[in-house]
């Protein structure tokens, strides 16, 4: 490893020499495992065998390109959020926004933190009761919490507006609630139109496991197990991490199906 051979050959250097020497090796870890977490796992066999060569081609075409550069180099967990809810507190102090209240619930939800989430959109739906985001999300916050009942109402007026919102999600979370409480075959209705629309592997998982339920159409089931997971495998490495837990129950369903 080229590490190993600098440190070998490095009797002769200077301080100057092992001080670059050290501030490439940490470049180089940085990279490498900046890639690891990325779950770029080429560039992290391309930097992992041509050094320093891959570590610069890795920090100028992935680290610092405009979609790449999502995760904070040396950042503590969760250290970005903290700060973003620091500058949301500071802005609902001064300004009280409904916009801001929103936005501090979305942080919030995305940290699990669903009691807050629901106190911050509530308090946004009281200055803005109209809002289609802050609907969609207070009742995806009401359906993570199991109060499918609650949800409903928010989420359906939302999709009965735009039926696209949210790219789909908040359909996608509509046909949930809908299957929670009991209304299997609307759900059905709901996940395959968003089948039509999306290839999202949690619509497509979810409507086989009703379809499953129900015992009938099991094809069908089959089909969208099978779609969903040689979808996965051409997915970039963000996709396949947000859609893990779905191409595990995938897996389970066609196991299942034999």
């Amino acid at each position: 490893m080229w590490i190993i051979e600098s440190l070998q050959h490095g009797g002769g250097r200077g301080i100057t020499g092992w001080v670059m020497l050290l501030v490439t090796a940490i470049f180089w870890l940085w990279m490498f495992i900046d890639s690891v977490r990325r779950e770029e796992y080429v560039w992290s066999f391309f930097i992992f065998i041509s050094a320093l060569f891959g570590a610069m081609f890795y920090f100028f075409y992935v680290y610092r390109s405009p979609g790449g550069a999502n995760i904070r180099g040396f950042e503590l967990p969760g250290a970005g959020s903290r700060r973003r809810i620091r500058e949301l507190e500071a802005q609902i102090h001064h300004l009280d926004k409904a916009h801001h209240h929103s936005q501090l619930g979305d942080v919030h939800f995305q940290r699990g933190n669903l009691g807050k989430a629901e106190s911050c959109y509530r308090a946004a739906m009281e200055r803005d009761p109209g809002d289609p985001d802050t609907r969609s999300h207070l009742g995806q916050c009401l359906l993570r919490q199991g109060r499918e009942a609650e949800a409903h109402p928010l989420l359906e007026s939302v999709v009965a507006g735009d039926p696209k919102h949210d790219y789909g999600y908040t359909r996608m979370a509509h046909a949930e609630a809908l299957a929670a409480l009991g209304e299997k075959e609307k759900a059905i209705e709901v996940w395959r139109s968003i089948n039509e629309a999306h290839s999202y592997t949690r619509a497509r998982v979810q409507l086989a496991t009703l379809l499953m339920e129900r015992g009938e159409a099991v094809e069908e089931a089959r089909t969208l197990l099978r779609d969903a997971l040689i979808e996965d495998r051409h997915a970039p490495a963000f996709e396949r991490k947000r859609s893990r837990v779905w191409i595990r129950r995938a897996r389970a369903l066609q196991r299942r199906l034999g």
